[in-house]
């Protein structure tokens, strides 16, 4: 192990995140050139023959581990989830209403973007209760001539994630899967749509990735710019403009790891479990001194999130001792545990490349500083 390596702190950051050792350092190794080019994979152009390969190493991971049917395709598009959030509106109303199923902060603001294309009626709102859980199906109110309905899988800020997908009939579902796209099998056939900002499981910021089905292309307007144009960009393969031919490159071994290390979804997912289950059987162990905000069936196995409960119960004790618990896992390399600033607390993002050992770790700190503080 290399003095680099060795001295990597663990990093729970909701993103950009930690991604998997084994290809930072294949990225390293290759950086000055890819072998057979004599060129930095930051050099090469995007209408080379050695990007063409990329490009399609990536795509073909991707359908090997989604299990992905012929007739839907992948998109590599700039712009993150906010982008998406006006380009599927945009793309795919068609003059219709769509309905949006509202369960944290970035499934907000997806409607608010949503609404400067077009209608948007919105099936569930969980706000009252700040977010702490999601429908089921028949708390959905949803339309059967809608356009698509759409939803976040997994709300990063708030901790909360479908275990499966909202019933939704025969109008397609939409999915910004940014946090937990990789994380777990998805049945395909069920979704219209499905994007995710890379940086969170897939590779660094910078690059989208967009699965959408071929039957969707029809409704896509004329009159939209190149850009913003899913059929265009299908014709063009991704490549209208010079793509983030790095952040592709980075997929394309980000899923060439997930192949060789896990070889299915289901190994992800059953890895993911594991490692979310020792946090939070911390917190339910801790006698009411951790607090999770997520109900019990609706917890984020990428976003675990909670806060602490002083003696007191003053919350400004609660948000000095919460500071002390971030500053204290900082001094043992438990880095960017901080909750997001609207919701507080504690955030351990555990994305598919954190090591067993930094969530092992984790939970260690966590008994340690309850039995220390309680």
């Amino acid at each position: 192990m290399t003095d680099s390596v060795a001295s990597r702190v663990y990093n729970f950051s909701p993103g950009p995140a930690v991604l998997p050792e084994p290809v930072l350092q294949e990225a390293r190794d290759q950086l000055m050139a890819l072998p057979g080019v004599g060129m930095s994979v930051l050099e090469i152009s995007h209408r080379s023959k050695t990007f063409d390969q990329i490009l399609e190493a990536a795509d073909a991971n991707l359908r090997k581990l989604l299990s992905l049917p012929d007739d839907y395709h992948i998109l590599f598009l700039q712009g993150g989830a906010r982008l998406q959030f006006s380009m599927v509106p945009m793309n795919l109303l068609a003059g219709q209403a769509a309905d949006y199923i509202l369960t944290g902060s970035w499934g907000k603001q997806a409607i608010a973007e949503a609404r400067l294309a077009g209608t948007v009626h919105v099936a569930w709102d969980g706000g009252e209760t700040h977010y702490d859980h999601l429908p089921s199906n028949d708390q959905l109110q949803l339309h059967d001539d809608a356009a698509y309905v759409h939803f976040t899988s997994n709300e990063t800020i708030q901790g909360v994630q479908f275990g499966v997908e909202p019933g939704t009939g025969k109008v397609p579902l939409v999915c910004d899967a940014s946090s937990d796209f990789l994380s777990r099998p998805l049945d395909i056939p069920r979704y219209g749509l499905i994007y995710a900002c890379a940086q969170k499981n897939v590779g660094p910021a910078g690059v989208t990735v967009v699965i959408l089905r071929n039957d969707l292309l029809d409704r896509v307007p004329d009159n939209l710019p190149g850009m913003l144009n899913y059929r265009f960009q299908v014709e063009q393969k991704s490549c209208y403009n010079t793509p983030p031919v790095f952040g592709v490159y980075m997929v394309r071994l980000v899923t060439q790891w997930l192949l060789d290390t896990f070889g299915t979804l289901d190994a992800v997912d059953r890895h993911n479990r594991q490692k979310a289950a020792w946090l939070y059987d911390a917190v339910d162990r801790s006698q009411g001194f951790y607090a999770g905000h997520a109900a019990l069936d609706c917890r984020s196995l990428m976003n675990v999130t909670f806060r602490l409960r002083a003696a007191d119960g003053r919350a400004e004790s609660d948000e000095a001792l919460q500071k002390q618990f971030v500053a204290e896992a900082a001094e043992r390399g438990l880095c960017e545990l901080k909750g997001h600033r609207s919701v507080g607390g504690i955030r351990a993002s555990i994305y598919n490349a954190m090591p067993p050992e930094g969530v092992a770790a984790l939970a260690e700190f966590m008994d340690d500083f309850r039995d220390r503080h309680a």
